[in-house]
């Protein structure tokens, strides 16, 4: 028989879980002592620590600011009503749902008869659509305060720092003074609790940061820069980041991504070009660079200058700017501007033997040829939300004072850096459009898709596809190649090590060390089980002294469930552990075991007729069990069981 793990609500009784709770505080106190900084390490009290979640794309909960009146629905909207995300409203009244949504696709600003801004605290962030069916449909970083419960971490502990993820970055702090804000939200934490912060971004969150660096060079004097950061942050793990962008947003700005929701795809098209953010998650070149209109030297100068971008030879001689295939394959049609785009009832009416006198042309594009601008200049005559693109790109992003974000990361000047994402999920990398025939937002539909699966390409049609596919593919959302840009962050050599992601002995635990690295990709020489998910960690062996970097790769992880997976909770708590003790031998936590750290880790193995992981884990039933699982349960000691991680 194999071993059964079972889910379990947990019927521990408050006091149980009270004891365990003060047990695991106090064996922190006991055998980590004072709280002291050194070159890249912390040692001390994990409770002088503070964790700042920056969430996603759609990850943070916008609530009215405004009276609306919805005609032909029982429901309005008032102030602090919820519009992102009530599904009620959406279903019963989506005309002002959507007046809620939009923004003027020019300037940013808000619908005139309603508007959002984002909610605050952590309930803005851990369930979108809170209910007893919505609820655990759309949460986002609910588990993820539960696992901080249980681990005994304070209420004021973990800050979240939501903001309006329909703006573009400029905007961000032009109408919301976000970046000050985040700014005073670090100092608050340091003065608050008396330690830097740990910074946890997913997603859209990781540019969001990445920006705040970049506009915090402009607030800080140049040789305190470093110091502020040094003290006041601590780490950041960077989940699921689109570092070189994400193809899933071409497909979003030329025929609507819905997200599951329950509009059409020209509706979904129409509100998500209306959003400066759109452009944020572009793909572009690893290949081609800017430098901000404001350049702040550290000898303390400040020079104003045009941006100028600049492409290596590399981006001339490769066909897909880094990328492993175009990114959009597009028929022009042979008509250009209105005639481009005639009504149902005029096309119906069409002669196709008209179309004889001008075939279609097909046309590709790479990323480079997006994010400069070349496709949507392109397509301009056939596509009336192309003017509306190119003066967002040029004003929001290429002619930003601070950064142009569509240009490759440089490693955060950050003590420790962990960049984590999932690998080896079927991932969308190419589209290939045509003219539907239809007016604006449904002008274009997609003929074929292009996937990367496992270091192969493939498309939904079946045709043959050209490229050059990666050692591996992305996390459904965020291709490969993009994700994995960090890598070029790691040390000259780099220890790699290859665990399955359950808890285990230690019997399938592959290591190679002092691998070199050439700022480029990593490729362990690794097996497989094919029934087994690991996590591959990459190590700095040689770094920056003071500096710290890692890159986790997490088997079959989705872009959008990553931060909810235990897998990534337990290695995340077992880091910090190991940051915070005073005697660690290694830099980083050892990768030699796993047992169970919470009472849901603990299952039933009927095979042995007793609980697994016996040196963890005992029979104990409560009241309430209605399985033998329920019953399994952490013995009393086993926050000694966290000495093993140092």
């Amino acid at each position: 028989m194999t071993n059964d793990r079972e889910t379990k609500k947990s019927t521990m009784g408050g006091d149980e879980r009270e004891y365990r709770r003060l047990a695991m505080t106090l064996a922190a106190v006991l055998f980590l002592g004072t709280f002291q900084l050194g070159e890249g390490e912390l040692k001390g009290d994990y409770s002088k620590l503070s964790g700042i979640i920056i969430p996603g794309f759609a990850s943070t909960q916008l609530r009215a600011w405004s009276i609306l009146d919805c005609p032909y629905s029982p429901l309005d909207f008032n102030p602090l009503d919820l519009v992102w995300l009530d599904t009620t409203k959406l279903l019963s009244a989506v005309n002002c749902w959507l007046k809620c949504m939009l923004l003027d696709p020019y300037n940013q600003t808000d619908h005139p008869e309603c508007k959002s801004r984002p909610d605050s605290g952590l309930s803005a962030i851990t369930e979108l659509d809170p209910g007893y069916i919505t609820g655990p449909l759309s949460s986002v970083w609910k588990e993820w305060v539960k696992w901080c419960i249980e681990f005994g971490i304070e209420a004021n502990a973990i800050i979240a720092a939501p903001y309006d993820w329909r703006l573009s970055p400029s905007m961000l702090e032009e109408r919301d003074l976000y970046f000050y804000k985040l700014k005073q939200t670090f100092e608050t934490a340091l003065k608050l609790r008396g330690g830097p912060s740990i910074v946890f971004a997913h997603s859209l969150g990781n540019n969001v940061f990445r920006y705040f660096l970049e506009w915090l060079k402009l607030e800080i004097a140049p040789k305190q820069y470093i110091q502020w950061l040094d003290d006041h942050i601590y780490a950041f793990f960077a989940v699921g980041a689109p570092l070189l962008g994400s193809t899933e947003t071409v497909k979003g700005m030329l025929s609507g991504n819905t997200f599951g929701l329950p509009v059409s795809e020209g509706t979904a098209r129409l509100m998500f070009n209306s959003f400066g953010s759109s452009l944020w998650m572009m793909p572009f070149s690893k290949y081609c660079r800017a430098d901000a209109m404001y350049l702040k030297h550290f000898s303390g100068g400040i020079r104003k200058g045009p941006n100028a971008y600049q492409c290596e030879q590399k981006e001339f001689h490769s066909n897909y700017s880094g990328f492993s295939t175009n990114i959009i394959n597009i028929e022009i049609p042979s008509t250009r501007g209105i005639d481009a785009y005639p009504s149902v009832s005029e096309f119906s009416q069409t002669n196709y033997s008209s179309m004889e006198c001008g075939l279609p042309t097909q046309l590709s594009f790479s990323a480079r040829e997006i994010s400069d601008g070349t496709f949507f200049k392109a397509i301009e005559d056939y596509d009336s939300d192309s003017k509306r693109t190119l003066h967002q790109l040029k004003q929001s992003y290429h002619d930003d004072p601070v950064l142009n974000p569509l240009t490759p990361w440089d490693r955060p000047p950050i003590k420790n850096v962990f960049c984590i994402y999932g690998v080896d999920s079927r991932t969308e990398v190419g589209y290939y459009f045509a003219p539907s025939g239809k007016p604006y937002p449904d002008n274009w539909i997609i003929t074929d898709v292009i996937y990367e699966i496992e270091g192969s390409l493939v498309s939904r049609s079946g045709n043959q596809v050209e490229g050059n596919p990666g050692p591996a593919s992305g996390d459904e959302t965020v291709p490969y190649h993009s994700l994995s840009w960090c890598k070029n962050w790691l040390g000259p050599r780099v220890n790699i090590t290859r665990a399955p992601q359950s808890e285990h002995d230690g019997s399938d635990v592959q290591v190679e060390l002092n691998v070199e690295h050439h700022n480029e990709d990593v490729v362990p020489n690794m097996t497989r089980s094919p029934r087994v998910k690991y996590i591959t960690y990459y190590e700095d062996s040689e770094s920056i002294p003071g500096r710290r970097t890692a890159v986790w790769e997490l088997d079959k992880a989705n872009h959008r469930n990553i931060v909810r997976s235990p897998a990534l909770m337990r290695e995340l708590w077992l880091q910090i552990w190991h940051d915070i003790h005073a005697d660690s031998p290694s830099k980083f936590v050892t990768k030699a075991k796993r047992g169970p750290l919470r009472d849901d880790d603990c299952y039933w193995d009927y095979g042995k007729a007793r609980c697994a992981w016996p040196e963890y884990c005992e029979y104990r039933y409560v009241f309430g069990d209605v399985h033998l699982g329920q019953s399994c349960r952490l013995r009393n000691s086993s926050a000694d069981a966290l000495l093993h991680y140092v």
